[in-house]
């Protein structure tokens, strides 16, 4: 391989990086409204993949029956039934409901860990660890300013 061979194949694959569609979701808003709709705290949280500080969050605390929706898009995420203390001082849920949330790797820190978005407009929600009660074995460890509850 000569030198023009491999900055040609350098400069396509850098091409193709660049030109790769970003996941496309149901619900889309440009990054300007992104951030007129949510405070900053959210915005870090639900579209740069941040994290609320532990035991922040009001819906640490929330016991009634309902459901949780998404912030973003108001997509019902997590039933209250779900919901346990966990001890983390984050809201959390041993599982999800029916095509709520989508999964992806997250290799952010020294682990790999399983990140949880909103399967309808891509906001961060928080990770899922394999630490949780029965019947799953789950804990869906949130971010509570990227949900709203809505009691039934």
């Amino acid at each position: 391989m000569n030198r023009r061979d491999w900055m040609t194949g350098a400069a396509s694959l850098a091409l193709l990086t660049v030109a790769s569609p970003a996941l496309a979701f149901e619900v889309t808003y440009t990054d300007a409204e992104w951030r007129a709709m949510l405070s900053p705290l959210e915005y870090k949280v639900m579209r740069k993949e941040g994290t609320e500080p532990s035991g922040s969050s009001p819906l640490n605390h929330e016991k009634r029956p309902g459901l949780f929706h998404c912030r973003g898009c108001d997509l019902p995420l997590y039933d209250a039934a779900t919901k346990f203390d966990s001890g983390t001082g984050w809201p959390s849920f041993w599982q999800a409901l029916p095509n709520a949330i989508e999964t992806k790797r997250d290799r952010k820190l020294l682990v790999v860990r399983t990140e949880a978005h909103c399967r309808r407009c891509g906001s961060h929600l928080g990770h899922i660890f394999d630490d949780g009660p029965k019947p799953t074995g789950k804990r869906h460890c949130l971010n509570g300013v990227s949900l709203v509850f809505k009691p039934a």
